[in-house]
């Protein structure tokens, strides 16, 4: 069988970089390798580059309701080459036992691309199929993902500008109504890397008579969309949290940072595909005991290239 005559089929490609990532405009450059158990005739050997995003997902269902799906797909680009072609007129090309090297170059166009993501209802690859044929065969293909980043401007003045908030509620009990709760946070700006830490700098005052304790947590959100963005399905999920120092009853300006760490597995946000985004919120919370949680929203944004906070203004 084909299976057991082509064996040890590699694609490696010189890294551009230390995360072994591509972008827009990179110019590929690498080989493939196989092994041969047996003289073989090959026809051709072609590549193909490719960038698609897909979503699916389906409601309803049960004893007496049909499930209903919703899909779409997007092609960005799907370029093909050759990296071998045979005389037809001799049959293909015959290939000798043992292991045969051939090099390949590709590049990537230029484009507003996003992202390589994987996630709960939608997916975006980027991938280098390298397809084997032979004369009466069905052709071997073997799939390589690549990941794939988008560069984004991290020079944007709306980047490097810090975010504040503050949010007071009182708590209510029966006729009673306690002294306000309030809190200040503010992070340094907008923009961080995988693996990056957030300090949060908090100002709480308590004037109630329960504790209140305060926690930050990184929030991301996917929404995927479908038949021209009617119909959509989001998923949330909290990627990471710190629970900070309980603030007493009765305590005025108590001054607290909280560092939270943004996983470094955590994927880049994606605002520029039609049918999938991924966006991040940083939830600053200050809860007490059976009430709502006060809370402040920063939304951030997780990039490839570290962005410096913008310098202090002193008049």
């Amino acid at each position: 069988m084909f299976q057991q005559t082509i064996k040890d089929f590699a694609l490696n490609f010189n890294s551009l970089n230390e995360n072994n990532s591509i972008s827009q405009g990179d110019l590929m450059t690498g080989h493939i390798s196989f092994l041969l158990t047996k003289a073989t005739k090959i026809d051709s050997i072609a590549m193909a580059l490719t960038g698609r995003a897909d979503v699916h997902w389906s409601t309803g269902g049960g004893k007496k309701r049909s499930r209903k799906h919703y899909s779409a797909k997007l092609d960005f680009f799907n370029f093909k080459s050759v990296i071998m072609h045979a005389n037809n007129a001799v049959g293909g090309m015959q290939l000798q036992p043992g292991r045969h090297v051939y090099p390949f170059t590709c590049q990537l166009p230029h484009g507003d691309f996003p992202s390589t993501f994987h996630g709960v209802y939608g997916h975006i690859v980027y991938s280098l199929t390298v397809s084997i044929h032979r004369c009466w065969r069905m052709a071997k293909n073997f799939v390589t993902e690549l990941n794939f980043v988008n560069h984004i401007n991290t020079n944007q003045p709306e980047l490097q500008a810090p975010l504040s908030g503050s949010n007071t509620m009182s708590l209510c009990c029966l006729w009673c109504s306690s002294g306000p709760i309030t809190m200040t946070v503010s992070v340094l700006k907008k923009a961080f890397v995988p693996g990056e830490t957030v300090n949060v700098v908090c100002e709480f005052s308590n004037a109630s008579s329960r504790t209140a304790t305060p926690k930050v947590t990184l929030q991301q959100k996917q929404v995927v969309y479908a038949t021209n963005k009617v119909n959509r399905r989001m998923f949330m999920k909290n990627l990471a949290s710190v629970t900070g120092r309980p603030v007493g009853a009765h305590a005025s300006r108590v001054h607290a940072g909280i560092a939270l760490a943004i996983p470094a597995t955590a994927p880049f946000s994606i605002s520029n595909c039609s049918i999938i985004e991924v966006d991040y919120v940083i939830e600053v919370s200050l809860s007490t005991r059976l009430s709502p949680a006060l809370t402040v929203l920063f939304p951030i944004i997780v990039c490839d290239a570290p962005v410096s906070a913008q310098p202090p203004l002193y008049s």
